[in-house]
């Protein structure tokens, strides 16, 4: 790729020497659209020039012709609006936009009505252009998500020698350039980039991107048995993966090497257009942006910063075209709509490879990764639900559950609050004592165990599947932190310290923040998060008053309904209160997260990114988890007894725990909490808020469906881009499946079906983010990554924990321990018969503390001298009546056995599962191995190719020299006759002072 000439000098500024553009296409055609350096911008041709756009640079020069047969169609319309993501011409493929806001400078807007000579122009450009280096911008954040955070007002003027300054050094680096400013969008216009092929070689070689060679083999497959049945797995579900690699065998890899000039005879160069796709084309590019600075004020600014501060207002690379329409050309795009964000094919496999190629390695991980937890869910969904059928078969021959239902029983409790409440039977919870059944039973232990060596076998599933992508997608020898890069709030900060120690800092010593810097911004955040955490507790607490309350006024109302489904209503009522609050304070959380995060000034995006995800996932776990913890090991166990309850705030006294345990109300809790985020807070919001927005945007646009659907027919790509939402990260799709992943583990023993509902949503959940990556957001920079960073130790940390609070769950949750004990120790004939009764203590009415008991003592219609309540202590006929008794220090230490002893059997099963497993399958790590003896052979034959090349080109001049002397000056030297010099020598006898001579 040359340089080309950009014409006669004549047109150009004095002093001003003679500009060069690159250009892909041929010399003699001249694409005016192109910007060049210090040169004027022109609009696209075949739209109508706006006045207001281009009054600094109205310098057009006279030689340039306008092509417009090559421009427009025969029907009149612009053929490069038909030509999908190119420049005017049609042939350069657009990699990279950037949008910025259109509006007339006032200064210029003033003065253009009076003077309307370039001169005065250009002298107003320079002053503008010294002004703006004497008052250095100032950015305030960095963005995650382009021109988003908050920006300095900047003059407009200011905001276009910005531009004019980055555009330009764009064009120092070989980019090629297109104004857009005449779309149909507004107030915005476009600066279209696209990357030559120098460019795209050069830059791949920095970047050490690695490309498929020529050299291809043939991929074995293992012959162990794990390798064997994963085989037979891939052809028996054949019929469900995706149709899009059908052309290219899987057994046949190409090896890759990092790209380099020097050795581009290594590569298939044959189709240069498709050698780097759409993809890399737009890393490199961006790869580009972040480096090119602008210099003229006292501070150097990137693309970053340049966003930030509103001088360009959003940065994306386009999609490759449109997927609906009888016109739309195959794609890409337009395959993953049909094969991957389609309904229709929610049974089917994901089309990672596609999804890699189209998104880059970061999004095709995460698709992996949740493809590879839906597909594990499966067996643990169907396990669950067996262990609820289980329960479900047995309860009418669960004993404890049948002596409550039996109302010759008569037993009689003690009152539930105080004054309000009565006594009442306790044959009036028969239905949630057969309803706790159906999760507290033997089979919860064993699904408890099941669950925590599935999460180690989820685990290293994942491990294995991501060795194996690493070596499909080349990614084994890829290091992250090559790509880190300063952020501009990192470089600004560094800035404003380099000022302040300009006389106190050694020449040469790099300024840098260090933790004194960030100490502030450290205590900041840990207040704050503590003090966020305190606000979670206080809501829970809120919550639990709100409880008792509500049960004290139900049971003082006349209504008969009311009174007949107290439980009930102030379980739901209570656990629907509790969902509110969850998706309020997950809103409010992130948004406290990202602003503590910006705080601390991390350096490169990577430490931004896990130190927002840290904070972020602390504050939602205690958001989330906080109620379910509070239902599962604190209520019920800071009440009291009858005559000393406990009290908080004066009257209200602790709410104790049905008779067949909490474990009832800890079900509904995370079935309400599990369901209604995924389906109010993930689906429901994921779907309704862009439809909200469309809807908005429509009516501040004044367009009927059918307007805007015949206007978004006639808009250009980069158009249709921009209208669509900015990528905000991935960083909430694995932060929502994180506390999936803890709803699915950490309880699962008060709730069997936890995977069966998670599975369903996570089927959902796939075509719902895939038709939102491909139809509704921007196109996101492909970023190379390994692995999934942090979020795997998050899964891991929460794998451990969750066979602890699993532990403590059976053990202090439910009943199965007390059972055990009774049966075993108590137990006159080896059964559960005698079991309730067991578990109840007697108390005396008469010792209840004065205006605590009941205002209606005769509610039963009889009185009551004694009452029962569930708890071991002494009867009032004892000694040391109402203490603690010999069984409740019996069930506390089986207790406390059953957790240690299960917690390190299932901690050792898991380990010893992790070990006998290896991370790296063996096929993939003989065919790495197998991959790197490849290249050392195919670079030890280009060694011996150069040398045997160098060898003969010297025989060859030795050949050459003695039958040259015999040639006349005038004949010139061919092929031919050296080779008839070949010839002749060979028939003569060597001589003594005679080089040996080769036949070439």
């Amino acid at each position: 790729m040359e340089r080309q000439d950009d014409g006669d000098d004549s047109a150009e500024e004095p002093g001003s020497p003679a500009l060069a553009c690159e250009h892909s296409g041929s010399p003699q055609q001249e694409v005016p659209t192109t910007m060049r350096r210090n040169d004027n911008y022109l609009p696209v041709p075949g739209e109508e020039k706006r006045p207001d756009v281009d009054l600094v640079n109205t310098n057009a020069r006279s030689n340039v012709s306008i092509p417009m047969k090559n421009l427009y169609a025969d029907d009149g319309s612009p053929l490069y609006s038909r030509l999908g993501p190119y420049f005017s011409d049609g042939r350069r493929r657009v990699d990279y936009v950037l949008a910025y806001q259109i509006q007339k400078p006032i200064s210029i807007r003033r003065q253009s009505s009076r003077f309307g000579d370039n001169n005065f122009i250009r002298r107003l450009r320079r002053s503008l252009s010294m002004r703006s280096s004497r008052a250095p911008l100032q950015p305030k954040e960095d963005p995650e998500i382009a021109a988003q955070d908050q920006r300095t007002d900047y003059h407009e003027d200011d905001k276009r020698f910005r531009r004019e300054e980055f555009e330009e050094n764009l064009l120092e680096t070989g980019l090629e350039l297109e104004k857009d400013e005449g779309t149909k969008i507004p107030g915005i216009g476009f600066l279209k980039i696209h990357a030559p092929w120098n460019v795209l070689c050069r830059e791949a070689e920095f970047m050490k991107l690695k490309m498929p060679t020529k050299k291809v083999y043939e991929v074995k497959q293992g012959s162990n048995l794990v390798e064997k049945i994963r085989l037979f797995i891939h052809k028996v579900t054949a019929p469900l993966h995706p149709k899009v690699d059908a052309n290219r065998p899987q057994s046949i890899k190409s090896l890759s090497h990092p790209f380099s000039r020097e050795k581009q005879h290594l590569f298939d160069l044959s189709d240069r257009d498709k050698f780097f796709d759409s993809k890399t084309r737009s890393s490199i590019v961006y790869e580009v942006l972040k480096r090119t600075r602008c210099t003229r004020a006292k501070y150097s600014m990137g693309i970053t910063s340049l966003l930030a501060n509103g001088v360009y207002t959003s940065a994306y690379p386009l999609h490759d075209g449109d997927i609906e329409g009888v016109d739309a050309e195959p794609n890409d795009r337009k395959l993953l709509y049909e094969e991957w964000a389609s309904y229709s094919v929610f049974y089917k496999y994901q089309p990672i490879g596609l999804i890699r190629k189209y998104f880059g390695e970061k999004v095709g991980l995460y698709f992996a990764w949740l493809g590879v937890y839906t597909q594990m869910l499966i067996p643990a969904a169907i396990v669950g639900v067996i262990v609820f059928l289980y329960g479900c078969a047995t309860v009418d021959d669960n004993i404890p559950s049948m002596e409550i239902c039996d109302p010759r029983n008569n037993i009689t409790m003690c009152p539930l609050c105080d004054r309000a409440c009565s006594y009442w039977k306790l044959v009036t919870a028969c239905g949630t004592a057969r309803a706790s059944h159906l999760f507290d039973n033997p089979a919860t232990v064993f699904f408890s165990i099941f669950m925590a060596l599935w999460a180690v076998l989820f685990m290293e599933h994942w491990k294995r599947r991501q060795m194996r992508l690493n070596y499909i997608w080349d990614l084994t020898g890829f290091g992250e932190e090559e790509e880190d890069h300063n952020r501009a709030e990192y470089e600004f900060r560094v800035m404003k310290k380099t000022m302040k120690q300009e006389h106190s800092t050694p020449k040469g010593e790099k300024v840098k923040l260090t933790c004194t810097d960030r100490m502030p911004a450290y205590l900041s955040a840990v207040v704050m998060m503590c003090f966020m955490i305190l606000v979670t507790f206080a809501i829970v607490f809120g919550v639990i008053l709100y409880r008792i309350s509500i049960k004290a006024a139900l049971h003082m109302s006349t209504y008969p309904a009311a009174r007949s489904n107290i439980r009930a209503t102030v379980k739901t009522t209570a656990a629907i209160i509790n969902l509110i609050v969850i998706i309020v304070l997950d809103e409010i959380y992130a948004a406290i997260a990202r602003w503590l995060t910006t705080l601390e000034v991390p350096k490169t995006d990577k430490s931004f990114e896990e130190r927002l995800i840290f904070k972020t996932f602390i504050l939602k776990f205690v958001n989330a988890f906080t109620p379910i913890v509070y239902l599962a090991f604190f209520r019920g166990r800071l009440v009291g007894r009858p005559g000393k309850y406990l009290y908080v705030i004066g009257s209200y006294r602790m709410e104790e725990c049905a008779h067949a345990g909490c474990l009832m109300e800890l079900c509904i809790q995370l079935c309400i909490t599990m369901l209604g985020k995924q389906l109010i807070q993930n689906n429901l919001f994921e779907i309704g808020m862009p439809k909200l927005k469309k809807l908005l945007r429509r009516r501040k646009s004044d367009l009927d469906s059918k307007q805007e659907e015949e206007l978004n027919k006639t808009l250009q790509r980069h158009e249709k881009d921009h209208n669509m939402g900015p990528f905000v990260g991935l960083s909430p799709e694995y932060m929502e499946m994180i506390i999936q992943f803890g709803m699915v583990t950490l309880f699962v023993a008060s709730f069997p079906l936890a995977p069966l509902f998670a599975l369903l949503n996570n089927i959902i959940e796939i075509r719902l983010d895939a038709k939102k990556f491909v139809m509704e957001l921007r196109r996101p920079i492909a970023a190379k990554a390994k692995d999934i960073g942090i979020w795997y130790n998050l899964l891991r940390g929460l794998s451990k924990v969750a066979v602890i609070v699993n532990a403590f769950v059976i053990s202090f949750t439910s009943d199965f321990i007390p059972r055990l004990v009774y049966q075993y120790m108590y137990s006159l004939d080896g059964t559960m018969h005698g079991f309730v009764n067991h578990t109840l203590s007697y108390f005396n009415v008469s010792d209840f503390q004065p205006g605590t008991d009941p205002l209606q003592p005769m509610h039963l219609g009889y009185s009551v001298e004694i009452c029962r309540y569930k708890d071991y202590r002494e009867p009032p006929s004892a000694t040391t009546q109402y203490e603690l008794s010999k069984e409740f220090w019996a069930v506390l230490a089986a207790r406390l056995a059953f957790v240690v002893v299960f917690q390190n059997v299932v901690m050792l099963m898991s380990d010893f599962v992790d070990w006998l497993i290896p991370d790296i399958p063996k096929d993939i790590s003989l065919q790495m191995h197998k991959e790197k003896i490849l290249m050392v052979e195919l670079f030890m034959k280009e060694e011996q190719g150069k040398r045997l090349a160098a060898r003969d080109n010297h025989n060859q001049d030795n050949c050459i020299t003695p039958s040259s002397a015999n040639q006349s000056p005038s004949q010139p030297h061919s092929r031919g006759a050296s080779h008839a010099v070949v010839w002749e020598n060979k028939h003569k006898p060597p001589q003594a002072n005679t080089a040996p001579i080769y036949k070439l």
